[in-house]
Formats: C-alpha cells, structure tokens, sequence
C-alpha cells in the first residue's frame, strides 16, 4: 500500500513537470512572436520623413535631340550663383521672384547621382509650390536657360531645351543632370574655374504669358473679273482709270497707261490693278494672285500675263509691258477693232487676315 501510494505520488509529480515545462516553452514562443509582431509593427509605423526631392530630368524625358548647348557672351538676365569654394558638392541659391513665383537654382559640383549625373556638373531649377492658388491642378510653364562662366573666353556656356517646362505641385524641379563632365569643369585649364576655387553659374526663368492678340491669315480662291470696253483708244494719250469696281470683297480701280510706263513707255501698253482707299488696315498686308488680259476680239489667243503681289505700302501693281504697240495696231491680230480695246482683270486669290480682337 505505501510503495502503490510513493509510485502515485512520483507519477503526479513527473505529470507537473512536464506540464510545467509545456508551459514555459509555448509562453516563450508567444512571447517571441509578440516581441516580432511589436518589432515589425515598429517597423511599419516608423514615421515617414520627406525627402528631398533630388530632382529629375528623368522625369522629363530630355532628348539629346531635344537639348542646345553653345556659347554665349550675353551674361544671365535672371540670376547670377558665384561660387568661391569647392569644398561643398551641392548648393543652392536664396529664392527669387520670376513670373509671380519664387524659383530656386540648385547646383551639384559633382552631379546628382540619383538622376544619373555621376562625372557630370548637374544644374535645377526648383519652383516654390506654396505660390500655386490651386495646387491640386495649377501648372507653371517655363523656358530654362542655364550657365557657366568660362573665364578663358570671356564667355557663358549655356545649355537649354527647345520645349517648354511644366512644373506643377508634384514636379517642382526640372533641369539636367549631364551640363559638363566633371573633368572638365575642374581643370583649371579650362577656364570654368579660376582663381582657385571660384566660378559662376546662372540661370534665365521666362514664364510666357498667354497671348491676348493674334490673328489669322487665309488666302481663297476667286473667279471675280472685270472686263473692261475703252471706245476711241487711239486718241487717249493719257492714263485712263475705270469706275471702282468690286474684287474679291474690296474696291479697286483698273488703270490702262496707253503710252506705256516705266520700262514699256513707248512701247508697250501697261495695265495696273490699284486698291481703292480705306480696304485695309494701316499693318495690314493683302496677298493677291491676278490676271492681266487684253482680250482678242476675232476670238484668237489673248494676251495676258500674271501677278502675284502683296498690297500694303505699295497699292498699286500691274505689268508694264502687257502688249506691244506692234501687236495692238497690226489689225489682222485682233485686239484693236474700230479704235475699240478691250482689256480684263481677273482676281485668282486673295487674303484674309482676321485680326482678335
């Protein structure tokens, strides 16, 4: 009975034992699993820190094909950056007003690596965003042109792009990450840097404003034409002018010289298409495309010739030599009947130009 009652008592203890020994082993699994949830729970809720944003030309897709370099003797209209130490590999300038908005140069002596610009003098242009009135959809273009003073030549290198930049609250920065090799700008040589440290860079901002006048200028087709009876020709000795007549939407007068002029006086008779007074504005130029004739009146092949002209300062075209007086008074020909000419002008084309407003 008492060895039944010591065996009952060591197989209990043995059973607490081992119970507590599950126990302690599945309390440090849990314990491990809290502390690694916590810690990853840490992780995800570290808090989220800003970055600058090391801007990107990236983002813009620049072309080698779309960029223009050259040099230049004009020096920066809208902000001059001189640098008297190398010693720091990025700089960037005090805000400055352009269009209304605050705009600031950024400058990396040895490029921005993280847009590519390793070996490469890397230049930006940042916009302040807190200007935009509705960030959320408000756009600023710009034209970008930057600099650096090469001191051997007295001259700016410059590079630009041939569009636009569209900076909005989500692309604040624009510019390029390969201006010049590094190589190049720090040898001495060179003439980028000089007097030890020193060199200088710029930049031109032009924020275009939208245009508030334009016009527009189209040329038509017209099948408007004169034709013109002069009764006792051989007894007009001077310039004869026809009532004003309508072409192509304006008033015009024909005029018949018919002892000639300028080259062709004496010789040949001339013929002028003259714009009445008030048809066109004081800069306004008028494109027209116009038949000469003089017509046969036994049904034969006319004579004429044509002009393309733009009336403006000059009002008054026409051919000095549209037929010969050989020709005119040879009867078998057909233009002079019973002291009777018959002349034509056609109006082919003529401009619009509207003008807004």
């Amino acid at each position: 009975m008492k060895n039944h009652y010591r065996t009952t008592i060591s197989i209990s203890l043995a059973y607490l034992f081992l119970c507590l020994f599950i126990t302690y082993v599945s309390s440090q699994s849990l314990i491990r699993q809290i502390t690694d949830d916590v810690n990853t729970n840490l992780k995800e809720e570290e808090p989220y820190v800003q970055k600058h944003q090391e801007i990107s030309s990236r983002h813009y897709n620049v072309s080698h094909s779309k960029t223009v370099t050259g040099m230049r003797n004009r020096r920066p209209s809208t902000y001059s950056y001189k640098i008297e130490t190398n010693v720091v590999d990025k700089f960037e300038t005090r805000p400055f007003t352009v269009g209304g908005y605050n705009w600031i140069l950024h400058v990396y002596l040895n490029g921005n690596t993280k847009d590519g610009g390793a070996g490469y003098v890397s230049l930006y242009v940042e916009i302040d965003k807190s200007g935009f009135v509705d960030s959320a959809h408000q756009e600023v273009y710009a034209d970008l042109r930057f600099y650096i003073f090469n001191r051997n030549e007295r001259k700016y290198f410059t590079i630009q792009d041939t569009d636009v930049w569209r900076f909005d609250a989500f692309n604040t920065m624009w510019g390029f990450s390969k201006v010049l090799p590094v190589d190049t700008f720090k040898d001495p040589k060179n003439g980028y840097l000089y007097n030890g440290e020193h060199c200088e860079f710029g930049v031109d901002v032009i924020v275009p404003i939208p245009f508030e006048e334009s016009e527009t200028f189209s040329i038509s087709s017209s099948s408007d034409k004169y034709t013109w009876t002069i009764q006792n020709f051989s007894t007009l000795f001077k310039d004869v002018y026809s009532p004003v007549i309508s072409l192509g939407g304006k008033k015009w007068i024909l005029l018949v010289a018919p002892d000639g002029s300028g080259s062709g006086r004496g010789k040949y008779v001339s013929m002028f298409l003259q714009l009445y007074t008030n048809q066109r504005r004081a800069y306004e130029y008028i494109y027209v495309r116009t038949m000469f004739r003089v017509l046969n009146q036994q049904k034969l092949s006319n004579r004429e010739g044509e002009l393309r002209n733009w009336y403006g300062r000059t009002y008054i075209w026409g051919i000095v030599d549209l037929i010969s007086f050989d020709d005119l008074r040879d009867s078998s020909k057909g233009f002079l009947v019973d002291d009777t000419l018959m002349v034509e002008v056609q109006l082919e084309a003529i401009s619009t130009t509207k003008y807004f407003p």
